[in-house]
């Protein structure tokens, strides 16, 4: 059988600070979620603003990188992988989730022109 790759690269923005929990066992789970901006051209000639957003995850020695210099507006690119899910919600109904698990982290910082 030929091996799967499951990869995502993502560049955008933080929307909050990042979320922190202490499970059990000590470890440390972290969640952002990313603004992904994407520009194009409809059929008619018209520029499409969309924004994307995706749920990061991060573990341990990562959720702590994540908790110290993630924060509302940071730029930073991920690499990871897709991470399904599902859940019993309060009123009953089956939800199911998609996440970003982080591999690795790149931090950008804006370059201000004066």
């Amino acid at each position: 059988m030929e091996s799967a790759i499951n990869k995502v690269v993502l560049s955008g923005f933080a929307g909050a600070d990042a979320e922190v929990k202490t499970l059990s066992g000590n470890q440390k789970l972290a969640r952002v979620n990313l603004a992904v901006n994407e520009n194009y051209k409809n059929s008619a000639g018209e520029e499409i603003k969309k924004t994307q957003w995706f749920t990061l995850t991060f573990w341990n020695a990562k959720a702590d990188i994540a908790e110290m210099q993630i924060k509302k507006g940071t730029r930073l690119t991920i690499e990871g992988r897709l991470q399904t899910g599902s859940y019993e919600a309060k009123d009953g109904t089956k939800r199911f989730t998609t996440e970003i698990v982080v591999n690795d982290i790149v931090f950008k910082e804006i370059e201000l022109i004066a």
